[in-house]
């Protein structure tokens, strides 16, 4: 346990950790007494630059059309089980002005390849926004785009952008997206992204189709490499309309494990306590700030649409409106010990 908690703190001064010791750390997840000194760790240091804060986004699911056919996602292009829908200009307007009478200050504008969403488009409803609310954040979460759109965006007011890279191994990334994709692309989106001044954040899905320790031990290098400003890490959920729907989902306590570790050697990260582990447990969501998350992603989606965005089976979905679902996630939030701030929570 001694030769364990040494590779934590390596972590912890900031120094590269090898492959084989992030094998052996992952071998272990499940050993409390790590656990735990993992976790009081990352908790630590999370309270350390954050207290107890919780920052909001605002989440728009602005479309569940998508070009791609990666073979985990339920919005894949070929599953034709899938009620499409986008959501026009003045849809999306509404989203933000309901989202910011509540409070919120960062939104998340997120959809699949959606290519009737041109540069332009995208540009004017980007601008319109930041018009609209100057002391507001627009994160863009769209997929994989050329430089020249990125920074058209970017110079329209989009400041941050969410890419999962989903997994650094070739030969894994291989397995879980068709041909026409590549890992060496998904990179360089990533580098083009912080590159051009963006607010990057990457990625993961824990307990993926194929996937190994050794896999997750690369991730891990990766982004503690990379660096991001933003983490996004969650288990992985199965769609049924999917290759990939008898696969078992991942777990809450691999994924809160992952989750601490990256907050151990990433300090002052944004890292959401995603939708995903709230899906998986009726805690996850709590456990992920427990486990040194500092972010949480509440839907602003026209009510009616939020369960055609159905990346995988079973998706948390309260069924309430914006208002009372904000006020519902107060409150839990409140009772682990954390509280929600208004605040654009730039990194």
């Amino acid at each position: 346990m001694n030769n364990l908690k040494k590779i934590v703190d390596i972590l912890d001064a900031d120094k590269k950790i090898s492959h084989s010791d992030a094998v052996l750390l992952l071998e272990n997840h499940n050993n409390n007494e790590l656990r735990e000194y993992i976790f009081e760790k990352a908790n630590r240091i999370r309270e350390q630059h954050f207290k107890k804060t919780v920052y909001i986004r605002g989440l728009i699911e602005f479309s569940n059309h998508c070009k791609n056919n990666c073979y985990y996602c339920g919005i894949r292009r070929d599953n034709k089980n899938v009620n499409r829908y986008r959501l026009t200009k003045e849809e999306i307007y509404a989203c933000c002005d309901e989202g910011y009478k509540l409070g919120f200050r960062t939104f998340v504008m997120q959809g699949g390849e959606d290519m009737y969403f041109t540069d332009d488009l995208m540009c004017e409803i980007i601008s319109n926004i930041k018009n609209q609310y100057p002391d507001c954040a627009i994160t863009l979460s769209m997929g994989e785009k050329s430089y020249e759109s990125y920074k058209r965006f970017f110079d329209s007011g989009a400041t941050r952008y969410l890419l999962r890279h989903e997994t650094y191994n070739k030969c894994h990334y291989n397995k879980l997206h068709p041909d026409n994709m590549s890992i060496e692309n998904r990179i360089k989106c990533l580098q083009n992204l912080k590159e051009i001044g963006y607010q990057t954040g990457c990625g993961f899905m824990v307990g993926s189709p194929y996937q190994t320790y050794n896999e997750i031990a690369e991730d891990i290098l990766f982004i503690n490499d990379f660096k991001p400003h933003m983490i996004g890490i969650g288990p992985f959920i199965p769609h049924a309309d999917t290759p990939f729907c008898d696969f078992k989902p991942g777990t809450v306590a691999l994924t809160t494990f992952i989750l601490a570790l990256l907050r151990i050697s990433n300090e002052r990260a944004l890292i959401p306590s995603t939708t995903a582990l709230g899906s998986v447990s009726d805690r996850g969501r709590i456990e992920g700030l427990l486990a040194g998350a500092n972010v949480v992603m509440p839907n602003l989606s026209p009510i009616n649409y939020r369960k055609d965005y159905s990346l995988y089976n079973n998706k948390a979905y309260s069924g309430s409106e914006s208002a009372e679902g904000k006020l519902i996630l107060e409150k839990e939030v409140e009772k682990a010990g954390f509280k929600i701030v208004v605040d654009k929570g730039d990194y």
